[in-house]
């Protein structure tokens, strides 16, 4: 338990932390509220095709800050100290006190947990307030279920962003794919297009537990299990690569 309330308190003293926390909270709300004002003609005509995407569209493309929240965990680990501080690395002392690597990265991961956890929260609440403004009684219903799947969605993807930074040990990566990934383009829908295998990867298999798309391959059950898998064997590959690792280098 220590070592959980250590890894939150240092999440929380990075500075880069509070542009996780505030595009986390935010940035789904503003897409909501620009594909709400997008559509709300359609919608109020009764002839949209895409209601019940309205407002859950924001859920799937605002998880740019837990992807940033579950880098920073890692990434901060290895960032060279300024010579007055000795120019080591956190990792170092962070071993010093918690010798269990295994125990070390399970507690960072219980932290990650609980703050994307959290910050989805945050995030549906902005989400479901802009849409309803704009919308009003136009809006879509937000049921509990699928709201319970974009809160494991982006609980998953800062976890998935956990696991690759630990094999990468440098957060530029990591930011750069999953970002662009899940914003800009997606990969996973363009490969799709030319294979049914595609749908198995790990956020287009996510977004099937709470989006309610025209080309939806899996159930909400299947996606999540999907991910699931994806990111159970990402979890042995880091923690192996991490135990064999000379942190040092």
């Amino acid at each position: 338990m220590r070592a959980f309330n250590a890894e939150l308190s240092k999440l929380f003293s990075l500075p880069g932390i509070w542009l996780a926390f505030l595009i986390g909270a935010f940035a789904p709300a503003v897409i909501a509220a620009l594909d709400s004002t997008a559509q709300k003609e359609e919608i109020i005509a009764g002839v949209s095709t895409r209601l019940p995407e309205v407002g859950y569209i924001g859920l799937a493309l605002g998880v740019q800050g837990v992807i940033i929240l579950g880098v920073l965990a890692v990434s901060s680990e290895f960032l060279t100290e300024s010579s007055e501080s000795g120019g080591g690395k956190q990792i170092t002392t962070s071993l010093t006190v918690v010798s269990s690597r295994l125990h070390f990265l399970l507690a960072k991961a219980g932290a990650v947990t609980v703050i994307s956890i959290l910050l989805c929260i945050v995030a549906i609440m902005t989400t479901v307030s802009a849409t309803h403004l704009i919308l009003g009684e136009y809006a879509p219903a937000f049921e509990w279920s699928r709201l319970t799947g974009a809160v494991c969605y982006w609980t998953f993807t800062a976890l998935l962003a956990f696991g690759i930074t630990v094999l990468t040990k440098n957060g530029i990566i990591p930011l750069a794919v999953l970002i662009t990934n899940t914003s800009f383009v997606s990969f996973s829908f363009l490969l799709s297009k030319v294979s049914t295998l595609a749908f198995y990867l790990p956020d287009r298999a996510g977004i099937d537990m709470f989006m309610s798309m025209s080309d939806s391959f899996h159930t909400p059950f299947t996606g999540g299990l999907v991910i699931f898998v994806w990111l159970a064997v990402l979890f042995v590959v880091a923690v192996m690569v991490f135990r064999r690792r000379d942190v040092a280098s």
